[in-house]
């Protein structure tokens, strides 16, 4: 099954592209160059051009052929993670502690791939909205742009992301209806006691012990709190406490984050949490404080637009590398808010290479670079049909 021709003739550009933010990376709501770089390639192509929502996120606007009223967004995340590298690559990370370690370069050189093949073409009867969020990972940059009116500004009747996955093979694609990504929360758990001599505890409150068991019975939530047909994560990622090997000191604090596929499990866990905590607090008589933060929403996609993503697919790759019946991810992505607000799908597109992302040594593969924009393309052209 082809990709767009058109597309495969730029392909090598849109490598170029690729290689240049992979050796200029950008964390979230830094992403000046980056989005300086997507205007111009929009502005380049004809395509009306919007800068600043949510702070450094870009839309580029484009009519086609027709009247046609219907307007469909596309959506692609820019930002690079706060980690350091560790390939060989000859294009690699130029800024220490800045890697674009989840592929996030890759999808934004897809949609400049997709804006540029409909710029030239227009064979569609409708409005696209080309839309580049910045901050995806955990700092809320779907919801800045949502709240700086990019849904009243750029309105859209459906809406469509990708991910690329180094989980499933080259040329497989998954898509399926209803949860797809986990909501997350993130949480800091402040245990203030009352310090002393390492070798006089009896004089202290120690807040290290009391962190100790309140971790332990925190862990008592999903096992024994959520409904086993449901799933659920609470992971203690950061302990924190003391600076020398005979002081017990006043403070403990406990980090991590929550993942469930409802709601009501998130705001469950939530009331657990700080009911244990309190609890605890009272009978050490100590200071808990605990600071749950929402900062994704449970991903959803549409049945309708899952379907349309699943039968485009089938003319991009071979029809027997679309699934549709895999299994939700615990992790989490904050375009879930975007289909909170506009009906859409999001969907993976696999490529040859093992290392997760997130891992200092991930990379890219370059091939599925046209498979990503032809796959954007051709839901436009699905969806926004000329009229014969």
């Amino acid at each position: 099954m082809p990709n767009i021709d058109r597309i495969e003739g730029f392909a090598d550009e849109l490598t170029a592209i690729r290689h240049d933010l992979h050796a200029h990376p950008e964390i979230g709501f830094e992403e000046k160059r980056t989005s300086g770089i997507v205007a111009e390639k929009l502005a380049q192509w004809g395509i009306e051009v919007h800068r600043g929502l949510g702070g450094t996120g870009v839309v580029g606007t484009l009519k086609g052929k027709g009247t046609g009223g219907k307007r469909i967004g596309l959506r692609a995340d820019m930002d690079a993670l706060p980690m350091e590298e560790n390939t060989n690559l000859q294009w690699r990370s130029t800024i220490p502690g800045r890697f674009h370690g989840c592929g996030h370069d890759g999808h934004t050189t897809m949609l400049l791939g997709t804006a540029r093949y409909l710029a030239e073409t227009k064979n569609f009867d409708g409005t696209v909205h080309f839309i580049f969020q910045p901050a995806e990972e955990g700092l809320g940059g779907a919801r800045a742009m949502i709240k700086d009116g990019l849904f009243e500004k750029f309105p859209c009747d459906e809406i469509y992301g990708l991910h690329n996955a180094p989980d499933l093979n080259h040329g497989e694609l998954a898509i399926f209806p209803g949860p797809g990504m986990a909501g997350a929360d993130f949480f800091d758990i402040t245990v203030t006691g009352f310090g002393a001599h390492g070798a006089m505890p009896e004089q202290s409150r120690d807040p290290v012990v009391i962190a100790m068991n309140l971790g332990q019975a925190l862990q008592s939530i999903v096992s024994r709190n959520v409904n086993p047909l449901q799933s659920a994560v609470l992971s203690i990622t950061k302990i924190h406490a003391g600076s020398a090997y005979n002081v017990i000191p006043n403070e403990a604090v406990l980090s991590g984050t929550v993942r469930a596929f409802s709601d009501n499990v998130r705001n469950m866990i939530r009331e657990r949490m700080k009911t244990i905590a309190a609890g605890m607090a009272q009978a050490f008589q100590v200071e808990i404080k605990v600071d749950i933060r929402d900062i994704f929403s449970v991903l959803v996609n549409s049945e309708e637009q899952a379907s349309v993503v699943a039968d485009v697919a089938r003319t991009v790759v071979d029809p027997a590398k679309v699934f549709t019946k895999s299994r939700p991810k615990m992790g989490s992505e904050d375009f879930a808010d975007m289909l909170h607000a506009v009906p859409g799908a999001y969907f993976w597109l696999g490529h040859d290479g093992s290392v997760p992302v997130h891992n200092p040594g991930y990379i890219l593969d370059d091939k599925i670079l046209p498979i990503g924009a032809s796959m954007f393309a051709r839901i436009i052209e699905t969806r926004l049909p000329v009229s014969a």
